[in-house]
């Protein structure tokens, strides 16, 4: 499939933000080889490592993943052992979910992975535009979260 570079989603940056996202994931997979992990369950087990005990509203608010799709991703990591969740001891309605030993293994498994799919994008830049890249995403994410938009 050819992109014509005049097509009105071609300026969008939303339209770009999301199909620059897909590229990530499939790059992600293509460098997984087969692995089951998804770059979404990468980024929970990379919060987790950070955040032992982390509950699922602050994983939501640290990955940008909607509650649902988290659920879910954690569902199926506890089911694969990656993850253990228990009632939180401050909030019994929520969750505190921590790394397995086997979580920290499939981390540290991914890592490399992870690595080359951020050179393999980034290589599709030139040098001088990639700190740049980097720098612009970083601020739209931390304003967005922050709810700072000015």
């Amino acid at each position: 499939m050819s992109v014509i570079l005049d097509e009105p989603l071609m300026s969008s940056l939303l339209h770009l933000l999301h199909r620059a996202g897909q590229a990530a994931d499939e790059y992600f997979a293509e460098e997984m080889k087969g692995s089951e992990l998804t770059a979404r369950q990468h980024a929970v087990l990379a919060i987790l490592s950070n955040e032992e005990g982390a509950s699922q509203t602050q994983i939501v608010g640290l990955t940008g993943i909607d509650r649902s799709t988290l659920a879910d991703i954690v569902r199926r990591l506890v089911e694969r052992g990656l993850v253990a969740r228990r009632r939180s001891k401050q909030d019994a309605r929520a969750y505190a979910v921590r790394l397995t030993a086997a979580g920290h293994t499939a981390l540290r498994a991914s890592l490399p992975a992870s690595a080359k799919a951020d050179d393999r994008l980034l290589q599709l830049l030139p040098p001088s535009k990639r700190r740049e890249l980097l720098d612009a995403l970083s601020i739209i994410v931390k304003k967005s979260s922050t709810g700072t938009d000015h």
